[in-house]
């Protein structure tokens, strides 16, 4: 009975030390990709064009504009904000003069 407890227990200690050191290498693996693709992300983000500030939006629209060309503005200034061309500021600016017009 002796021999088949050590036996046992053996198996266990070896069992439990593979587990263990195969979560320690899944676990550096991953540390590893998670660093590979950083870098990656990285590299990317060094070779994106940077692009030059969007030029400012057109002059105050002309006094007396009707409401079907107000909205027409108000939505074309709604889809650059939208695109991020416009900063919140410039839009609020710029929605202003267009309703104040």
């Amino acid at each position: 009975m002796g021999g088949l407890l050590r036996g046992v227990a053996r198996t266990a200690v070896v069992a439990g030390t593979a587990t263990a050191v195969s979560n320690r290498v899944s676990r550096r693996q991953a540390g590893r990709w998670a660093a590979q693709e950083q870098q990656q992300y990285q590299q990317q983000a060094d070779q994106e064009p940077v692009y030059a500030a969007p030029p400012p939006p057109a002059a105050a629209p002309a006094q007396g504009m009707d409401m079907d060309t107000k909205l027409a503005h108000l939505k074309e200034l709604g889809e650059l904000k939208e695109q991020g061309i416009l900063t919140d500021a410039e839009f609020e600016t710029q929605k202003t003069r267009i309703l104040a017009g």
